[in-house]
């Protein structure tokens, strides 16, 4: 392993990380960087920081850094902040050390990747510092980019938050089409629950009264409380009186969170994490070559 490298996961180039990469570099470079090939001797080294232009939440140093790896095998790379931490503007997160010519063709794409999730680790340090203090747990979503799940929602982990099932295949969530299409909650429930196995649980999603009712009685293990007011949310986690663990869902906001904690919720889940996050400000700044 190269220097500094020690405490990234670069994992191998045929899983599915890797293959992402192998698909963004290909979008990206093609038969190859002309600009990069004119403008740099072929055998050129040279150093170079990737740095924060802004107070960020890292994560994705380590998808960063096989994108350089991807590029030259030979790369030495050292992490210079870790998954999670809290960094200032000015601050490096990654130097990397190889080709010049591959240094600054992995570019975009290592940064790509950097931007795009150290972007969901701060805006979702920022929704778990609003839960702060309650019994409340943060969760995200499926809304993720295709292809970038795994990513996305390790970037979740990293700012604080709590992952909800992580495919179709690892949870059995009914939801309204489901219900409508199995003639109700109830049946729709008592249908997912012959199906799933001991450790499969079954979360039905519910808005009224009547609902709570008839999932409880088809013996649903959570309810989601979907799209509910304040008040109307904080009447339905008494209807259930604790016999399941509850989740909030719909409109959100960081101003919202702290009363929707104060209704007693279990968990509450957040699509913006990753539907709706700002990639944050980085660079890459070459620091020395010859």
């Amino acid at each position: 392993m190269a220097d500094g490298a020690s405490d990234l996961d670069l994992g191998r180039p045929d899983d599915a990380v890797g293959r992402l990469i192998a698909l963004a570099l290909e979008e990206d470079v093609g038969p190859g960087d002309r600009t990069a090939e004119a403008c740099v001797p072929a055998g050129a080294r040279g150093s170079a920081l990737v740095v924060a232009k802004e107070e960020i939440v890292v994560s994705g140093v380590a998808a960063a850094a096989r994108v350089f790896r991807a590029l030259d095998a030979e790369c030495v790379l050292e992490a210079l902040a870790k998954e999670g931490q809290r960094v200032d503007a000015g601050a490096a997160v990654l130097r990397v050390r190889g080709r010049l010519r591959a240094l600054l063709t992995a570019e975009r794409t290592a940064l790509n990747f950097l931007q795009r999730l150290s972007g969901i680790a701060t805006l979702t340090r920022r929704y778990a510092e609003a839960l702060a203090g309650s019994r409340t747990k943060l969760l995200d979503t499926r809304k993720t980019t295709p292809g970038m799940r795994a990513l996305e929602k390790a970037a979740v982990r990293a700012g604080g938050g709590t992952n909800h099932r992580g495919a179709l295949f690892d949870g059995i969530l009914v939801k309204d089409n489901h219900a409508a299409a199995a003639g109700g909650i109830g049946e729709a429930v008592r249908r997912a629950k012959r199906l799933a196995s001991p450790f499969l649980k079954v979360e039905a999603e519910v808005s009224t009264p009547a609902q709570i009712d008839d999932a409880l009685a088809a013996g649903a293990d959570m309810l989601l409380l979907d799209n509910l007011g304040d008040r109307e949310l904080a009447a339905a986690v008494k209807q259930v009186a604790g016999r399941v663990p509850t989740e909030a869902s719909g409109g959100m906001t960081l101003e919202r969170l702290p009363r929707v904690a104060a209704c007693g919720v279990d968990y509450v889940s957040v699509g913006a994490l990753t539907h709706s996050s700002r990639a944050v400000d980085l660079s890459l700044l070459v620091e020395s070559h010859a």
